[in-house]
């Protein structure tokens, strides 16, 4: 998906950064550039701008109902017996936002008293702003923090969750120039309006080696794009489940496998903008490759269920029956349930561009939601 809106430069702190850095240096990568506008100590979008709800950039699957975290909280609690219902697991999401889902999970967990108390919430989260949110939502519930997945500890099973984590990680973006060559995408300085634009690399660079080699002879000016990050993260991951067992479901939304196409996009106000635009300021993501996702899981040695869309994956653990529950003697919401049920699942929202896909160690049981 490319960015629906332009315009003229904005006020940004982050901008005069970037301007210097650029001039300084050269232009930056793609990958670089993200990585600036999201996390910058200072000025980064996730350091410094209220990223999630009405009042946000944009409103994530467990905002939106309640039934979204309840049912990966039952989830994780099904995968628990699946595995021999181990004494002390770690319930652990990465990005976890404002606390909303794993709050909902841990309330659906407590429907299996045994898993509750086996449990240990883990969250994953390096801004200290948004731990504060997740304090306060998680009050009471024994949760521990890490800036880093290495940080989990290894002693025990771990069941991880990570909606929307994915997406934000930077991307590489190639470009095949006139010359038949591929050439890394970067972002420097226009003169013209003193702000930020797209250019190429000037040296030729390999094509990714995880993406499909047929992709290789795409037509000049074809972009395709690779995440090193998303990767690495797959083989973190996969590293984790093979030593301690356990489980992994990552939610978002992406393709199935790789294609050409630039799907960089910014979010400010809940309006698509020019990602070149108040860097800092406005949400930064990009699709999640599925396919290379999973292949980096495999080669690292675990196995793969999905991906799914996400509506057909809330659909088989049960969400309708769920919403049926919240109707039953509250009449005055069960337009806002059903309207979360369509919102979560239907093909025309996000019931099939988002996508599930697990992680699980060899001969582990499947996990539940895929067929």
């Amino acid at each position: 998906m490319v960015a629906a809106a332009t315009g003229g430069v904005k006020a940004a702190p982050l901008l005069d950064i970037l301007r210097r850095r650029i001039a300084a240096e050269g232009p930056i990568t793609v990958t670089a550039y993200m990585a600036d506008c999201l996390l910058h100590p200072e000025h980064g979008y996730y350091r410094s701008q209220e990223a999630i709800g009405l009042h946000g950039d944009f409103i994530t699957a467990p905002e939106i109902s309640q039934m979204f975290g309840e049912l990966l909280g039952l989830w994780a609690a099904d995968y628990w017996q699946r595995m021999g219902a181990p004494a002390q697991c770690y319930l652990v999401e990465l990005g976890p936002g404002r606390g909303t889902l794993m709050r909902d999970a841990l309330r659906a967990a407590r429907a299996l008293p045994a898993f509750r108390a086996a449990l240990t919430p883990v969250l994953v989260e390096a801004s200290a702003r948004l731990r504060g949110l997740q304090a306060a939502a998680l009050e009471g519930e024994g949760a521990i923090w890490h800036e880093q997945i290495a940080a989990i500890p290894k002693d025990a099973p771990l069941l991880l969750l990570a909606n929307e984590f994915l997406d934000a990680l930077p991307v590489r973006q190639f470009q095949r120039g006139d010359d038949g060559a591929w050439h890394e995408r970067c972002v420097g300085l226009d003169e013209a309006t003193n702000g930020l634009r797209f250019l190429l690399d000037p040296r030729a660079l390999p094509f990714d080696d995880l993406l499909p080699p047929v992709l290789r002879d795409s037509p000049p000016g074809s972009i395709v794009e690779s995440s090193p990050p998303v990767r690495a993260v797959a083989v973190e991951v996969a590293a984790r489940l093979k030593h301690q067992g356990g489980a992994a479901l990552f939610i978002d939304y992406g393709y199935a496998s790789a294609g050409v196409g630039e799907t960089l996009q910014a979010v400010y106000r809940h309006t698509y903008a020019d990602p070149l635009e108040n860097p800092g300021l406005a949400d930064l993501t990009a699709h999640v490759d599925f396919g290379s996702f999973a292949l980096a899981a495999k080669r690292a040695g675990v196995t793969i269920s999905g991906p799914v869309g996400q509506g057909a994956f809330l659909n088989a653990l049960g969400i309708k029956a769920r919403a049926a529950k919240l109707q039953q003697g509250n009449g005055a919401q069960a337009g806002d349930v059903d309207q979360a049920l369509r919102r979560l699942t239907a093909p025309e929202a996000m019931g099939t561009l988002f996508k599930v896909l697990a992680l699980t160690p060899p001969e582990s049981p499947q996990p539940a939601g895929f067929a």
